[in-house]
């Protein structure tokens, strides 16, 4: 099975975890955005969208420049292949518990029928 760093999915799911982080991201997607602009979009204090920030920068979702008072945002060179693995492999996981509950339930349903004949 494969490693995953635990303290970084848990760090990454921890960033993605709030709406409001999420909608930036969504947002960064379109365009880059000052801190200002992304703050008066989501109506939040400069204070708090900062804090939003930080935690995607920490993550590696974002990056920041400054230059002179305004700090733009960009998404970040970071991806999401580590934690789309490990999803996946719980999908598969659970896709093989629900794939052996439908042959139970078909072999009950077989059972029944011949028993009713």
């Amino acid at each position: 099975m494969v490693q995953y760093s635990s303290a970084r999915l848990d760090t990454s799911f921890a960033a993605l975890s709030d709406a409001t982080r999420r909608g930036v991201l969504e947002q960064l997607g379109r365009a880059d955005a000052s801190i200002t602009d992304l703050a008066e979009k989501f109506h939040m204090t400069l204070t708090g969208m900062k804090k939003h920030v930080g935690i995607l920068e920490q993550a590696g979702f974002v990056t920041t420049q400054k230059v002179g008072r305004v700090r733009t945002c960009r998404l970040g060179l970071r991806r999401l292949e580590e934690e789309a693995a490990w999803i996946e492999s719980y999908r598969r996981l659970w896709d093989a518990r629900f794939d052996a509950l439908d042959n139970l339930v078909e072999e009950l349903k077989r059972k029944e029928k011949d028993d009713g004949e």
